[in-house]
């Protein structure tokens, strides 16, 4: 969870050995982040990356928008010296920010206001800038696909892009497919998480439904495997996550991603040829 020397060193060995595509780095604390070295890591891997993260309570956007700006201004300008390609995530609020009712005028307000300024900031370096809708228990902001698509069609930069989470989507929408229909031309990027966050193909996702729907709408963008075994307590209490979702990290690499290969073969989304 911390992209320091040897976090990056590992995570990317990792990713090479089990011939990832790209990888996805959790930037929670940007002000830590070795951008430089992550950098001549990923390039002499030859390892495309994208970096995602939830925002502290400090600076929820809801709350504090210009601390959310100024969060995301450093995050931002760490995603671009690592070569990212963009952010993503919860960028909008925290992980685990719940008011105990529907979202306000204000709050939607402020949020807009950060995204609007964050994207021209991501812009500025060549990045993309992606909101994640998160399920009610995680967020009382944006929950489902529509209301990502409202939110990035009230701010209108032309560099943002909605991120869907098939965990989050087996909660909220009304069929997984209709999220991803809802998305459709803002959708760049997808979490492949299983319905426990455990091993995909393990549990009660709707696989042919997700890639299906993916397939129907010419989805060109990232299929990020996403399981969460061996969480730090911080990212566990935001995530609700209480017991091991797997037996290990190796159960969910040896038969998660072959599986989710696989469907994207069946499904046109990846060559047959492909790794």
């Amino acid at each position: 969870m911390r992209w320091d020397a040897s976090g990056a060193a590992r995570a990317i060995a990792a990713a090479i050995e089990t011939g990832m595509d790209f990888i996805e780095i959790a930037l929670l604390d940007p002000a830590s982040t070795d951008a430089a070295l992550g950098r001549r890591l990923l390039d002499e891997a030859s390892l495309p990356a994208v970096c995602s993260l939830g925002l502290p309570q400090a600076v929820w956007a809801s709350h504090n928008p210009d601390g959310a700006i100024d969060f995301l201004t450093l995050a931002l300008e760490k995603c671009a010296g690592l070569g990212a390609t963009a952010l993503t995530g919860v960028t909008y609020g925290g992980i685990g920010e719940r008011s105990g009712l529907p979202p306000s005028y204000r709050e939607l307000d402020n949020v807009a206001r950060v995204i609007e300024a964050a994207a021209r900031i991501a812009k500025g370096y060549g990045l993309l800038f992606g909101i994640e809708p998160v399920n009610r228990y995680e967020s009382h902001l944006i929950n489902t696909a529509a209301q990502g698509v409202a939110m990035i069609e009230r701010v209108g930069a032309d560099n943002l892009f909605l991120h869907l989470d098939t965990y989050h989507m087996n909660i909220e929408e009304k069929g997984q497919a209709n999220g991803i229909l809802a998305a459709r031309e803002h959708l760049r990027y997808i979490h492949l998480s299983e319905s426990d966050r455990g091993t995909p193909g393990e549990g009660t996702c709707d696989w042919d439904a997700i890639f299906s729907a993916l397939a129907a709408i010419g989805f060109e963008g990232g299929l990020a495997m996403e399981s969460f075994v061996n969480m730090p307590p911080e990212i566990a209490h935001g995530l609700s996550v209480w017991r091991p979702v797997a037996e290990s990290s190796e159960e969910v690499i040896g038969r998660g991603l072959p599986f989710l290969r696989n469907k994207a073969r069946q499904y046109g989304l990846i060559e047959r040829g492909a790794a």
